[in-house]
């Protein structure tokens, strides 16, 4: 299916990304954002106005389910976006379900290309009567009898033939002829669905994937900004303990200690969630947890040249499957259409055909038994309704034409906005990638030289307060710069159809 070779290039080059420097993908990679300045210690009272001697270490690294690594629980399980996306491939329930409606549409594809052919049906028949009785002739006679059929088809008596033909064939030619092309147009607006319904998948766990990533980054610094938060407030606790500091900025930075400590449980949740909603996605338990297992966020480029918007709504028009799928749908509304149309000038065919033993005769007498041979076929044409069926069937089936056509028109309109909506996030957050990145690095700067007037006893530790607060922001703004850039690389190759471009 074209849908799932245009996921390849984006396998083939986030394949890459798992346990790999950023630096092999050409990408940059923000300075301070995985290596955060180090926190300060608290002095010793009698030690204020001096620098501390040492720095505390970082906490443990944190699993989603909120419990340190070295705390003996269960790790989550690590998952990549190849990985995601190869799973929504194989076992998402939507896409399973589209890819069975396709084989039901085979299914009554094949019944359709069977119309003209007779059923063949075999069996028994008795038949007795007793009393009054018309001949052929016309009279009237009183009798009694017997009959016995077997062979193909069955119940006959007299001179008819067998109720049951054993042959038999009864079908509008209009049905043969048209039907089956239909049904060809809806196994093609079938097959395009299933390749829609697996492109929105594929996006789906892409953004999920990417909404877990954040998160787990999203951690990571609450955690680095929470060990910093933890310093400043046992510095100024014990500025204030000696009287070298305010008792308010000592409460001030505690505050600020427990905002970053709830931050981190409110990163953990978010971790916790954005797994949950992966599962989903991917058919796995509710239990499996998941840790993406890149060290840290990049800019990914995966889709096309973005600067040639009719080349891109081009490509677009042609090959998403949404657009195949409206236009098979026009194209079973025509051959409906046909079949109304044609219909009142093609006959109903009607035919049987029965060939068996038969013994039969008076009372309990029986005649010697012979074969024999019926045969009876049938050609009609019919007006419904003095033909004013068929007339308001015609307008029917036109009308199912045009709206068809319509919807086919307003997915073209959608998928061109869509391409155009895409590009335009792309160009402008791949702008704000670099001014975040920028601002990462003013912010790293300004703790760190706030945090060295510090060590020298220049001034206060209440004073880094705010350049905290300004790094742990401007490291947030940068994750979410990058991972909602890449969101729109992904919605932009999605809005492309997923197209195949390892060639480039």
């Amino acid at each position: 299916m074209r849908s799932i070779v245009g996921v390849s290039f984006a396998l083939v080059v986030l394949a890459l990304l798992p346990g790999c420097a950023a630096t092999m993908l050409g990408l940059a990679v923000t300075p301070g954002i995985d290596q955060p300045a180090k926190p300060m210690e608290p002095p010793r009272p009698e030690e204020v106005a001096k620098p501390p001697a040492e720095t505390p270490p970082l906490p443990a690294p944190v699993t989603s389910e909120g419990q340190s690594a070295d705390a003996g629980a269960s790790a989550p399980k690590p998952i990549d976006l190849p990985t995601a996306l190869q799973l929504a491939d194989a076992r998402n329930p939507l896409v399973a379900f589209t890819r069975e409606r396709i084989q039901q549409a085979y299914a009554q594809l094949e019944r359709a290309d069977v119309l003209w052919l007779p059923s063949v049906r075999t069996g028994v028949g008795y038949n007795h009567h007793d009393g009054a009785i018309q001949t052929v002739e016309g009279d009237q006679i009183i009798t009694s009898r017997n009959g016995l059929y077997s062979g193909l088809g069955a119940s006959t008596f007299a001179g008819g033939g067998p109720i049951v033909p054993g042959i038999w064939a009864n079908f509008q030619l209009a049905d043969a002829i048209f039907q089956p092309l239909a049904a060809q147009q809806a196994v093609g607006a079938r097959r395009a669905a299933a390749g829609a319904a697996l492109n929105d998948t594929l996006l789906k766990v892409a953004l999920a994937y990417l909404d877990l990533l954040r998160a787990k980054q999203d951690l990571a610094i609450a955690d680095q900004t929470r060990a910093h938060a933890q310093a400043l407030a046992d510095l100024t606790q014990s500025y204030a303990a000696v009287g070298e500091g305010l008792k308010s900025d000592a409460d001030r930075a505690a505050t600020e200690l427990s905002l970053r400590t709830n931050n981190v449980v409110r990163a953990k949740e978010t971790i916790a969630v954005a797994s949950l909603r992966l599962a989903e996605l991917l058919h796995l338990p509710p239990t499996v947890e998941f840790d993406p297992i890149e060290p840290v966020v990049a800019p990914l480029d995966v889709s096309p040249d973005r600067d040639q918007t009719d080349c891109l709504v081009a490509q677009a028009l042609s090959a998403r499957p949404e657009l195949a799928e409206a236009r098979s749908l026009v194209g079973e509304a025509i051959a409906r259409w046909k079949r109304e149309a044609y219909a009142p000038f093609v006959p109903s065919v009607m035919l049987g055909v029965s060939d068996g033993g038969m013994t039969s005769g008076i009372g309990t007498d029986y005649a010697p038994g012979h074969n024999r041979y019926d045969m009876d076929a049938i050609a009609f044409w019919e007006l419904r309704n003095f033909g004013l069926g068929d007339q308001a069937a015609r307008r029917g089936a036109n009308s199912e034409v045009e709206q068809a056509r319509w919807r086919q028109a307003q997915r073209m309109d959608q998928v061109a906005r869509e391409v155009a909506e895409a590009q335009v996030q792309v160009r402008a957050r791949r702008e704000q990638i670099k001014i975040a990145e920028d601002g990462v690095k003013v912010a790293q700067e300004s703790y760190q030289l706030n945090a060295d007037r510090i060590r020298e006893a220049k001034g206060l530790p209440i004073e880094d307060l705010q350049s905290l607060q300004a790094l742990d922001q401007a490291r947030r703004e940068y994750v979410r710069a990058v991972i909602d850039y890449n969101s729109a690389e992904f919605t932009l190759l999605w809005a492309l159809g997923w197209p195949d471009y390892a060639a480039h």
